[in-house]
This record gives C-alpha cells, sequence and structure tokens, in this order.
C-alpha cells in the first residue's frame, strides 16, 4: 500500500487498511470524532499514547506533516504493527517510541497534542506528565471505554483548570446477515477534549 491507494485528506480510514494481528485498533468513526476534538493542524508535534496498531498515529501523521507524531507503545508487537502501518501509508513524520508512558514521554519534544487510548492504569499519572509538558493552548484527548477512565479524564481536566468537553459515542454499523442487512453496535466510547489554558 502506497499513499495513492488511499488519496483522501480527510480523516475515517478503513480499519481493514490497518494490519491489526490482535492488537486493538480504534475504529474507524471514533477515529473521525477523535481527530475533530484534536484539532489538529500542519506542524504540530503529537503524542499518541497506547498506540495499538497506530492507527490514530498514522491518521494524525496524514494531517500534521511537516509536523512529527510520537506513537509510544509498550507492547513489542503492537510496536512492529505501527511500524508496518507507517511504512504502508508512506509516512516517515511518525516516530515509535517503546516503553510504558509516563516514563517514555521522558526527553520527547513538547507536544501541541496528545491523544491517550491506552494508560495500562497509569491515566493519572500519564496526565499529569503531559500536563507539564503540554505547550499552552494545547488539547489532550482521552479515549474511554470504562467509567473509571472517563472519571479520571473528567477530574484531572476540573482540577487542573482545562476547558473540559466529552462526547458519549455510540454508534452501529450496517452488515450483511444472510439476504438482508443488520445494524451491529460497536462498543461505546467516551471522548474527552481537554484544552490548556494559553
Amino acid at each position: 500500500m502506497n499513499r495513492s491507494d488511499w488519496p483522501f485528506l480527510t480523516p475515517g480510514i478503513p480499519d481493514f487498511y490497518f494490519t491489526r494481528d490482535r492488537v486493538p485498533l480504534t475504529k474507524e468513526e471514533i477515529r473521525v470524532l477523535t481527530l475533530a476534538k484534536a484539532r489538529l493542524g500542519p506542524g504540530m508535534t503529537v503524542y499518541d499514547i497506547g498506540s495499538g496498531t497506530g492507527s490514530l498515529a498514522i491518521e494524525a501523521a496524514r494531517l500534521v506533516g511537516p509536523g512529527q507524531v510520537l506513537a509510544i507503545e509498550v507492547n513489542p508487537v503492537a510496536c512492529s504493527l505501527i511500524t508496518e502501518n507507517a511504512r504502508r501509508f508512506g509516512l516517515n513524520n511518525l516516530q515509535v517510541v517503546a516503553g510504558a508512558a509516563p516514563a517514555a514521554l521522558a526527553g520527547l519534544p513538547a507536544p501541541e497534542r496528545v491523544l491517550i487510548g491506552g494508560s495500562g492504569g497509569h491515566l493519572a499519572a500519564i496526565l499529569a506528565t503531559c500536563h507539564e509538558v503540554l505547550l499552552p493552548g494545547g488539547v489532550m484527548v482521552i479515549n474511554a471505554v470504562t467509567p473509571a477512565t472517563l472519571s479520571t479524564a473528567l477530574n484531572f481536566g476540573q482540577g487542573r483548570g482545562y476547558q473540559v468537553a466529552a462526547v458519549s459515542a455510540s454508534l452501529a454499523r450496517l452488515e450483511p446477515a444472510g439476504q438482508a442487512h443488520i445494524w451491529r453496535a460497536l462498543n461505546p466510547v467516551q471522548i474527552i477534549q481537554l484544552i490548556k489554558e494559553k
């Protein structure tokens, strides 16, 4: 695959374009909403923490060039998949950072945007570390599938003076079922947007 295979600039690359194995993948529709809430622009530095297959990182890298995306991921299999997927899309502005956040964030360039998909149970510490390095006016977007993650993100944002917004996405896809089609629900996801004061 190369860029000519998916020539569109808008987010929402179909899931089957990504090599996945058994590594978590942020679904196409959730990626669209997440990237919209991130408010990306050319030249930005973006962290994608808990990158999984790198689907969000790849979409972000296509939007922020000549900026850079740092995909932070602890799972070695997932790190290999991110590298493979980035190569398939012809991206040279996506760097894999192997390790667990927040420790793996040490020494990285300060970001304008932070995407958090997986935290390994360390969300509070990750948010605190990102708060210290996030540039003024920067945005963090957290995808939550558990009430605990939602609560941690909201409490952190409110406690640190961020502008806080959130949306709950309960989506369903039309899929074939024999001679007919049915709606098949995706897992609900809460998307939290935290905007740091300038």
